[in-house]
């Protein structure tokens, strides 16, 4: 956790001193300017910090407020980054090109225009991505599984994850995520982790929400990182009091020809968690549909080909374009369905909520539906459907 603060606050900081230094040479400052801005970013730098703070102190309103203005500013400056560090790339090329042929001045290239026009674009991607991260909707899957006798009714299983419920996400969002798992009429709910982020211990209205569910198979969690940032002990009693059974490495069987197993993610500290997955995926009978559950999309060796689909989340699909490209560095799996080499399926969820920034661009929040069915029945399809 401190070198994840420490790396954090490296980066984060920088992103900041570069800004200062476009907007000085874009605007100008005089130094009473630079000290205004500078202050301004040291707060906005400390802003997640003390939204944590806000909240373990019982300043819920406050808190609320600075996690809006401190990470729909995150949001800003990381696409104000994005597109500058393009544009000075493509500055770079255009001195190079002077030397083989004669380039026209570019008035757009001038460091005011340039800053501000920066700006004005980051500013509505971020206005747009706002949006776009209200509108949950459901993507559908249809997977055959000769595990299923044929004739065998379809088993539905809706899939969430990294929902967020904390400051920002709240009753608003789970009621339209609710919405859309009633309407799926699942038999099966599975949730792949980060479901909390924060203080969970006032949100009994999200937690009944959950219950009116029901399903007849049950609803089933397991743990993801930001469960352990926000208190491992706080998180999993408020996903029981929400209706979830935890599956902390093991398993469990759900009707006759399904069987999920669970295991906890790495930020538990617990060790050896691939073979700990490897033992409970080999205990299974191999007649039975193995429905595994993970919060980050990894498959260690220990269990390629002994499960026939993983459901995971943790990438949020990059939530903000172009931060796809770095996630993919370290989870390099698409968002979506990926058929493995060694036999099964990953399915990555790009997840309800946010984390952070209350933003999402090019990478919309989802409810997976996925129904399983003999093998004869169909073959594999998705769509989408906006709630």
């Amino acid at each position: 956790m401190q070198l994840f603060l420490l790396t954090f606050f490296l980066v984060y900081g920088s992103a900041h001193g570069y800004f200062l230094l476009r907007a000085g040479q874009g605007l100008a400052l005089g130094r009473s300017g630079v000290a205004w801005l500078s202050l301004w970013l040291v707060a906005m730098v400390a802003a997640p910090v003390a939204v944590r703070l806000l909240e373990r102190g019982g300043h819920e309103l406050l808190a609320r407020a600075v996690a809006y203005l401190g990470y729909c500013w995150m949001g800003f400056l990381f696409l104000f980054v994005s597109l500058m560090l393009v544009v000075d790339l493509v500055r770079f090329g255009r001195y190079l090109a002077v030397f083989f042929v004669r380039v026209p001045p570019l008035p757009l290239f001038e460091p005011r225009p340039l800053f501000l026009g920066v700006c004005l674009v980051a500013a509505g991607i971020a206005v747009y991505g706002w949006f776009e991260a209200q509108q949950v909707r459901t993507v559908h899957l249809v997977i055959p599984t000769p595990k299923l006798p044929a004739g065998t009714p379809r088993v539905r299983i809706v899939q969430l994850s990294d929902l967020h419920i904390g400051l920002i996400v709240g009753d608003g969002r789970v009621s339209r995520v609710v919405r859309l798992i009633r309407r799926a009429a699942p038999d099966l709910v599975v949730a792949t982790g980060d479901m909390v982020d924060g203080h969970v211990g006032h949100f009994d209205g999200v937690a009944r929400l959950f219950r009116g569910l029901a399903p007849p198979l049950g609803m089933v969690a397991v743990i993801g990182n930001h469960e352990c940032y926000a208190g491992l002990g706080p998180a999993t009693a408020f996903l029981q009091r929400c209706g979830f059974q935890l599956l902390r490495n093991e398993q469990r069987e759900a009707g006759p020809y399904l069987t999920l197993v669970g295991v906890d993610d790495p930020a538990t500290g617990q060790p050896g968690l691939s073979a700990v997955e490897g033992r409970l995926l080999a205990a299974v009978p191999r007649n039975r549909f193995v429905l595994l559950l993970k919060h980050r999309p990894e498959i260690p060796a220990a269990s390629g080909g002994r499960f026939d689909l993983q459901l995971s989340g943790h990438v949020h699909g990059g939530q903000i374009f172009p931060f796809t490209l770095l996630t993919w560095l370290r989870f390099p799996v698409a968002a979506g369905l990926t058929r493995l080499s060694e036999g099964g399926a990953l399915y990555v969820s790009r997840g309800c909520g946010t984390w952070g920034p209350p933003i999402r661009f090019l990478a919309p929040p989802e409810v997976t539906v996925i129904d399983l069915v003999p093998t004869s029945t169909a073959s594999v399809v998705r769509h989408g459907r906006s709630s």
